[in-house]
């Protein structure tokens, strides 16, 4: 065991004495505490899940479904698995926020269901979940990360010890005074991880935490965790849909439909990779890339990484005699479009609070065009401003012009007029407070960062149709309900079967599916979609993107997406704009812009797998000139093995 020096050990904090011990005695009465400790001490498994049984409610199928394994102390596992195969469920069992209805959960030894164990086994297990909304106490980020010690009555100066270490552990150290309802969705995420870190646990709990994170924060909390997992013995329990995290981890757990269908080494998992597609998981994306070459009879291995893969077909090439090679590109002919719903950007600049003490600039002067017909990527680290930006395309957040109570300010005296910003989407000048606004939203639709929390009508019909009814007040009912209908089989679901199905008992990629709907649903011209597959498991990422690619095709003229998933943005964008600091530092097409390793990693992005297996392959003599999807690279491979210059 790669971790066995460590294993076991109490994780503490720098420069934390004697006093990080005194938690365990809080909270409990003297005899329980006692006992709860000697089971923990005696316990050689952090988590033991023996035939345990879940479900929410008597009508439903179990979420989870007779399921027994264990995780060792120390022991660093990842859970995969399709949304609502039971993965969420499995970590709220984990820390007694649900109980079983049969089998036992333990922890450290300590029986979830037995008397004030939940109570000690909470102070041992920290959970972080999805959305960070859900955990913030606190108008202040020091006061939301010392919020679970104080609880645990940790002393002040250890306390103050403890936030300072979590925020530099998720890299958040400057925002310590901030208000946490100001941070960006990512930002607020890594302030979550850093509240459970400050309690010290034994074991962490990450269900899709770093969902919402940009590359370097996603990079930044791993790397944290696994330096407390090797170093400090810290039980790690990964909930993911990011395969590159579950490659970190010892093993991997695969769920489906509540029951555990595999679990191994992460090489045992990915490198038998089609078996994942049985259970409603797409292989990830490099093993594509290997089963395309492999079917056209190159012969490479199975890969995990994207070195691997470039190694792997440099090896081939040389017993082929192809070293020193080059594949040129090919472009594909530009689209013709018509201009009429272009998005032209100038000069936009936003401060969120700007007459507060917590004024904070997130916009700095943004140009931007996207043309009509384009489907535009838009990428930058956390709290770099896109949120704010697309907000602004359908006048969710106004410029300060178009507002009814503005007035021009009259510049002083030896100084210049202020510049303002300008936005025109198409027709709509948004600048202008005759803008008939109610028709430029029904024009622009948003699909905001958790579109499941757009829902709230009572039945899946009536959320659909209640954008439509507020924009087309003269709209009959037969109309609403033949849009309706086609809206949700548009976006891939049985009108009949969930029409009057509440919104809120659906699976998290039905809940997306509906959002979507419900914004669709009046044709809009243009789409904008923030972090559209976030927290989505691989196959509702590709279903989720086939969508779009559906409306783009049929009816709607521009698709934009906002995304910190640089594969998706390859695979799928004719253009991506790099926002960094309210500015934007770059805009150019998948093919030039991942070109710019060195560049996008200062600005806290990555590149995608394709691009970096490229740069290895170069350096290794093999010139592959590729747009960076999955499927052009393996043809430019394939076309090389072929003999093809232009594959």
């Amino acid at each position: 065991m790669k971790h066995s020096k460590s294993r076991g050990k109490k994780i503490k904090g720098p420069q934390e004495g004697a006093e990080s011990a005194e938690s365990a005695a809080n909270g409990a009465a003297q005899n329980d505490g006692n006992s709860s400790a000697q089971a923990a001490e005696e316990s050689a498994y952090a988590v033991e899940f023996d035939g345990v049984t879940f479900s929410y409610d008597e009508q439903s199928s179990p979420a989870i479904n007779g399921i027994s394994f264990t995780v060792k102390r120390g022991e660093f596992v990842a859970v995969i698995g399709h949304n609502g195969s039971g993965k969420s469920t499995l970590a709220r069992l984990t820390n007694g926020l649900l109980l079983p209805d049969k089998g036992k959960v333990r922890v450290f030894g300590m029986d979830t269901s037995q008397g004030k164990n939940p109570i000690e086994i909470r102070k041992h297990a920290g959970i972080v979940f999805q959305n960070p909304d859900n955990q913030m106490v606190a108008s202040i980020v020091e006061d939301d990360v010392a919020f679970g010690p104080e609880n645990l009555g940790v002393e002040r100066e250890e306390i103050g010890r403890r936030i300072d270490w979590a925020l530099k552990a998720v890299g958040m150290e400057q925002y310590r005074h901030a208000t946490p309802s100001r941070l960006s969705g990512g930002q607020k995420q890594r302030i979550a991880i850093a509240g459970v870190l400050a309690i010290k646990p034994d074991i962490i709990i990450l269900d899709e935490s770093t969902a919402m994170l940009d590359p370097r924060g996603r990079r930044e909390v791993m790397e944290a965790v696994s330096r407390l997992n090797r170093e400090e013995g810290l039980t790690v329990i990964l909930i993911t849909h990011f395969m590159e995290e579950a490659l970190l981890t010892d093993r991997t757990i695969v769920m489906n439909r509540g029951e555990i269908v595999m679990q191994g080494t992460p090489a045992e998992i990915f490198l038998h990779s089609e078996r994942l597609e049985a259970y409603n998981l797409s292989l990830p994306r490099i093993g594509k890339i290997c089963k395309a070459l492999q079917k056209t009879g190159i012969a490479v291995a199975d890969c995990l990484t994207p070195e691997a893969l470039a190694d792997e077909i440099k090896e081939a090439a040389d017993k082929a005699g192809l070293s020193c090679r080059t594949a040129a590109y090919l472009p594909a002919p530009a689209a013709e479009c018509q201009h009429e719903w272009d998005i032209d950007i100038k000069d936009l600049t936003y401060t969120y609070s700007s007459k507060s003490p917590f004024a904070a600039k997130a916009l700095r002067g943004i140009d931007l065009h996207i043309d009509e017909g384009e489907f535009f990527g838009i990428i930058g680290h956390t709290g770099s401003g896109k949120s704010t930006l697309v907000q602004h395309l359908n006048a969710l957040i106004k410029l300060p012009q178009a507002e009814k109570k503005y007035r021009p300010k009259k510049p002083k005296k030896g100084q210049p007029a202020p510049v303002l910003g300008k936005i025109n989407v198409g027709p709509f000048d948004l600048a202008d407070k005759k803008c008939n606004f109610v028709k430029l939203r029904e024009s622009v639709g948003m699909v905001f960062q958790y579109p499941e929390y757009q829902l709230f009508a009572e039945t899946v019909a009536q959320d659909v149709a209640f954008g439509l009814k507020n924009f087309r007040k003269d709209i009959s009912a037969e109309e609403s309900e033949a849009a309706v209908r086609d809206a949700i089989e548009m976006v891939g679901l049985d009108y009949n079967a969930v029409k009057d199905k509440s919104p809120f008992d659906l699976s998290g990629g039905q809940k997306r599916r509906v959002a979507i709907a419900g914004v669709i649903v009046t044709r809009p011209h243009i789409l904008i979609l923030d972090e559209p597959a976030a927290g989505l498991d691989p196959l509702g990422k590709q279903e989720i993107m086939e969508l779009l690619h559906k409306l783009h095709r049929e009816w709607c003229s521009t698709v934009i997406i906002v995304s910190h998933d640089m594969d998706e943005i390859a695979d799928n964008c004719t253009r991506a704009a790099v926002i960094s600091d309210g500015v934007v530092a770059d805009c150019a097409t998948p093919r030039e812009l991942f070109k710019k390793a060195e560049e996008l990693t200062s600005l806290g992005l990555d590149i995608p797998l394709t691009a970096k297996a490229c740069a290895r392959l170069k350096a290794l003599g093999i010139d592959i000139d590729t747009n960076f999807t999955c499927e052009d690279f393996a043809e430019k491979v394939i076309g090389l093995f072929k003999g093809g210059e232009n594959a």
